[in-house]
């Protein structure tokens, strides 16, 4: 079976969609069967996986609102080696459609993804810059939850609100949701204050925190305007080979949890 992480941050300018469609490159990249799902209105894990978001006939708007069914909507991206249920602005739709029920709104993802998770290793959700009614949905779906954060004071208290949202749904409504881990992007280790941050995110998390980081890298920054995640862009760039290393750290952690649990 599967496992479903959403990569959540209500900061915007993070790395949030950078991390969404590089670390699902790479999963797939590495043979694992993976699923990226857009549920930002911008689009934009959708055109940086080199899909035209002005030319969708369904999207995961029509899926959340019931209008289609999973396999209607899901795209195979063959040059990628992945699949992915895309996204455009048509999603905001969604959102005040997913508002006006009262009833069993913040599990609509859930209901339509869940079902399908044993075709996949790795289901990625991007999710927008905001804690909003589509992050609720993705934080409701998901198994674990990935945070990537710059090393920045004002991050930190971003990362608050967030924690605490991530316990509000831990007690209300989806128990089973972890912390995968928090990711540091946009690392400059000859900054001081990056230094500073970073060791108080490990002080506070402890192994919680990815060993790998995301460097600062004009290579990962371009290709998106070339529509394709920087491992098919420049794959012996940094930024390249940093995701690799992430993809890589998560599957270690994963075959390290299964053979515990199975001892």
């Amino acid at each position: 079976m599967g496992k479903i992480i959403a990569v959540a941050n209500q900061k915007g300018g993070v790395g949030k969609t950078t991390t969404s469609v590089n670390l699902s490159a790479s999963l797939a990249a590495t043979k694992h069967r993976v699923l990226l799902i857009d549920m930002d209105p911008q689009g934009n894990a959708t055109m940086g996986c080199g899909h035209d978001k002005a030319k969708l006939n369904v999207s995961c708007c029509d899926l959340l609102l019931n209008e289609v069914n999973f396999d209607e909507v899901v795209v195979n991206l063959k040059q990628l080696n992945l699949d992915i249920i895309p996204a455009n602005s048509d999603l905001t739709a969604a959102e005040v459609e997913l508002l006006s029920i009262q009833k069993g709104r913040e599990g609509r993802l859930s209901e339509m993804v869940r079902q399908h998770k044993d075709q996949y290793e790795y289901i990625i959700i991007d999710c927008p810059p905001s804690l909003n009614m589509l992050t609720l949905n993705a934080l409701v779906a998901a198994d674990t939850l990935l945070i990537p954060m710059q090393c920045e004071y004002f991050a930190l208290e971003g990362l608050s609100a967030l924690m605490d949202t991530l316990s509000n749904i831990q007690e209300r409504i989806n128990p089973k949701l972890k912390l995968e881990g928090v990711l540091r992007t946009m690392y400059d280790g000859r900054s001081r204050l990056t230094r500073e941050v970073s060791e108080e995110l490990v002080r506070h998390f402890n192994d919680k925190v990815f060993r790998t980081f995301i460097p600062r890298n004009i290579r990962l920054a371009e290709a998106p305007s070339h529509g394709m995640p920087v491992i098919h862009y420049d794959k012996s760039s940094k930024g390249a080979l940093a995701y690799l290393a992430l993809a890589s750290e998560i599957v270690r952690r994963d075959e390290k949890e299964s053979n515990f649990s199975n001892n």
